[in-house]
């Protein structure tokens, strides 16, 4: 794959979660409320540390890329 196609790949699966945030919010809803998630609330400030999603994205763009560029 040449970096002309890896931009037009990057460029497309952002047009998809820009799609998917505007019109099905609710797909997303779960990010930073997983157990494992640190969420630190007051009345003035809001701190979220999600580890666990992260993780779980992290091993899902992981076999994604695997996936594709599995030659």
């Amino acid at each position: 794959m040449n970096t002309g196609n890896a931009l037009i790949a990057a460029g497309l699966a952002l047009i998809g979660v820009g799609l998917a945030l505007k019109f099905a919010p609710w797909l997303v809803t779960w990010f930073g409320r997983l157990p494992g998630d640190i969420r630190i609330q007051n009345e003035h400030r809001f701190i979220l540390i999600p580890i666990t999603s992260m993780v779980i994205v992290s091993v899902v763009l992981s076999w994604l890329i695997n996936l594709i560029c599995r030659k």
